[in-house]
């Protein structure tokens, strides 16, 4: 946290012409604000010179315009901030991923500092407190101890929610077990069905219901619907034991598996793979694998489909901040003396991506205005962490994000062979998310630029997981582009001919999948004799903390 701030410092220091232009610049900016400070403590209307970026919803309270002691307490506030991260961002001599470290480092404290996350600054808790008696305080004061008992800032309530009970409800059966996952196979909803299945990797970053929500939410009841057969992994939560687990594991013992026990049950040759982020970059490794391994003619996957993936690393998005040697050296240490990383360090790393919205919102509405945190699917899912088994979770680090090894021709060694991207031959179609900060959709969009089959691409407004967990509404919440991609193309080529259409992508999706997942047959029931229910869905692994 302290280094790159410091060498930001250090190269100012030794760029004095620069650091004077700057300084200039800010008591020019500061000589505006200090007008309307004048005149806001005469009565006077004034325009704000600094506005909050628009995402920026601390102040959207009337409060912080119409008074004029809070209006200046926010002005000064955003000024100071703004330059701050100017400054940052424009270092002169700093490379630009540690200029980026520096900003995001010191951005996190200025958010902590907010005059929103303090009672005495923030005029709206007062008002509360004032209206309510002190209730709001009273109220407040619990939410911050239950937080404490939970060792989280809940973003939700728990108790509002039961996986099995009114999340990840799907009807089907545990179909296959190993110590690494479970398979689910789910019962048809229509009597019948395209003869080749669907398989879904999920991601073991979290638990495979983001994808079976509820039931207006669930993707995969809407598979289901439009008559496809379902398959998808469940990850075990790993614990001590599975320490020396590898990522060659996660393939040969995982995705292998989901796709032959899918081929088997159905009786079906080809099965039509889904990846989603993590998930998606398995997947994509299974596919190099499985095209080294197998000749054409036997490959397993007919098709594929991406959700939110990289495969080039080169700019993961914000997370970079928290990838370089020493922290991948200091976090692998770490986990040797666990044998896993635990799921909270891995939750509070994507919430410090963004603190304003993922923390300080729930800090200031649950502590200062004592308001219960509401329930959310999406929120209760995100808290249900998972834990990463050590030799897998450095070697993922290690190999991709650090030395971007994937997209590397016979770089990457993956249970037993050497993959290249170029010899996946199977058609492709695979979505980014406008908003995506894990995953950030332009660089999704490398895949294309890597893989031999054909290829069709998404743009989904919205984020990581809302882009994904798109249902079909009426009237349309979202909108989304799309359009074919030709050998070569650039993001930029890509965004001139891709239409934009209101609603979501799954009906395109299913106009893509559809017609190439075989002709309709009686639908299969989740459990047979070869492949005994061992559980009923959503399985045990799920419910593992």
């Amino acid at each position: 946290m302290m280094a790159p701030i410091v060498h930001a410092q250090l190269a100012w220091l030794a760029h004095p012409q620069e650091l004077a232009e700057r300084s200039i610049r800010l008591s020019s900016d500061l000589w505006g604000l200090q007008w309307h400070t004048l005149a806001r403590v005469m009565g006077q209307v004034s325009q704000d010179p600094v506005k909050p970026n628009p995402d920026d919803n601390r102040f959207a309270d009337p409060v912080w315009t119409e008074s004029p002691t809070w209006d200046l307490t926010k002005e000064w506030y955003l000024a100071f901030t703004h330059h701050m991260q100017d400054m940052l961002y424009g270092t002169p001599g700093l490379g630009s991923q540690e200029r980026r470290k520096a900003a995001f480092w010191w951005r996190k404290w200025l958010n902590a500092v907010a005059p929103t996350n303090s009672l005495w600054t923030n005029p709206v808790a007062l008002r509360k407190a004032v209206e309510s008696r002190g209730e709001s305080l009273a109220r407040g004061y619990r939410n911050f101890l239950d937080d404490m008992q939970a060792g989280d800032i809940r973003m939700t309530d728990p108790e509002d929610f039961n996986v099995g009970g009114n999340l990840a409800t799907t009807p089907g059966a545990v179909v296959f077990r190993n110590q690494l996952l479970e398979v689910i196979h789910y019962a048809p909803t229509q009597a019948k069905v395209h003869a080749e299945p669907v398989v879904i990797v999920t991601p073991w970053i979290n638990k495979f219901y983001v994808l079976d929500l509820t039931q207006k939410k669930s993707m995969v009841r809407f598979l289901l619907d439009q008559g496809l057969d379902v398959f998808i992994t469940s990850w075990k939560n790993p614990d001590a034991s599975m320490h020396d687990v590898s990522f060659d594991d996660y393939l040969s013992r995982g995705i292998h598996e989901l796709v032959e026990t899918a081929r088997r049950l159905a009786g079906a040759k080809r099965v039509h793979a889904v990846g989603y982020c993590i998930g998606g970059t398995a997947l994509s490794m299974y596919m190099a694998w499985s095209a080294r391994r197998f000749p054409q003619e036997a490959q397993a996957v007919a098709d594929w489909t991406l959700f939110a993936t990289l495969v080039d690393f080169r700019k993961p998005g914000d997370i970079e901040v928290f990838i370089d040697e020493n922290s991948i050296r200091y976090l692998t240490e770490s986990m040797k003396r666990t044998g896993y990383l635990d799921g909270k360090q891995m939750a509070a790393a994507f919430r410090l991506l963004r603190s304003n919205s993922l923390i300080w919102h729930y800090v200031v509405h649950g502590w200062l205005y004592g308001e219960k945190p509401q329930p959310f699917d999406v929120l209760y899912w995100n808290m249900d962490t998972t834990r990463m088994p050590q030799a897998m979770h450095a070697w993922y680090l290690s190999e991709l994000y650090l030395h971007n090894r994937l997209i590397k021709k016979d770089s990457l060694s993956v249970a037993g062979e050497r993959l290249d991207l170029a010899q996946i031959k199977q058609p492709l179609y695979a979505v980014g998310a406008e908003d995506d900060h894990i995953a950030p959709w332009q660089e999704t969009f490398r895949i294309n630029n890597h893989v031999s089959g054909s290829r069709r691409y998404v743009l989904s407004s919205s984020g990581h997981i809302l882009g994904i967990v798109n249902p079909v509404v009426t009237p349309p919440k979202r909108h989304f582009r799309v359009a074919n991609v030709d050998r070569g193309e650039t993001v930029d080529e890509w965004s001139t001919k891709a239409a934009k259409q209101e609603g979501s992508w799954w009906e395109d999706w299913m106009a893509w999948l559809k017609p190439k997942a075989g002709g309709l047959v009686d639908a299969r029931p989740a459990a047979t004799r070869e492949f005994p229910a061992l559980a009923a869905a959503p399985g045990i692994y799920v419910q593992e903390r």
